[in-house]
């Protein structure tokens, strides 16, 4: 069973720095990390999850939303089966419980409707 492990959230103030972490372990045979499309997304208190970036196998193809564009970036080391989010700028609205996550299915501004499997998530609260 595949599981992730997210880390690197923490307590801000407004225009900090953040880098989360995501260490994935128990793929099985024929389905690796290597091969397999990561998510970041995140869910903010009394609100659905929202996804904010993917990232194909390779890295080469990466995508945002609209609300993180510009101020946070995805990366993956296939070597250490790890995702990484750098976050920059950070605001009060970026405030939330970060997950990575596979196979989302997404149902329209950038709402998630569920993900097939994702870590129990990393807090990263951005107040002064």
């Amino acid at each position: 069973q595949v599981q992730f492990v997210e880390s690197g959230g923490d307590l801000v103030q407004p225009g900090g720095s953040l880098r989360l972490s995501c260490v994935a372990s128990g793929f099985s045979s024929g389905f690796s990390f290597n091969n397999a499309h990561m998510n970041w997304v995140r869910q903010a208190p009394g609100k659905g999850l929202e996804w904010i970036s993917d990232i194909n196998s390779g890295g080469t193809i990466i995508n945002y939303g609209a609300s993180v564009k510009g101020r946070f970036a995805i990366s993956r080391d296939n070597a250490k089966n790890t995702l990484y989010l750098q976050m920059n700028n950070l605001r009060p609205e970026d405030t939330a419980v970060y997950y990575c996550a596979i196979h989302c299915v997404l149902i329209g501004g950038g709402i998630v409707s569920h993900c097939d499997s994702r870590g129990q998530g990393t807090q990263v609260t951005v107040s002064s």
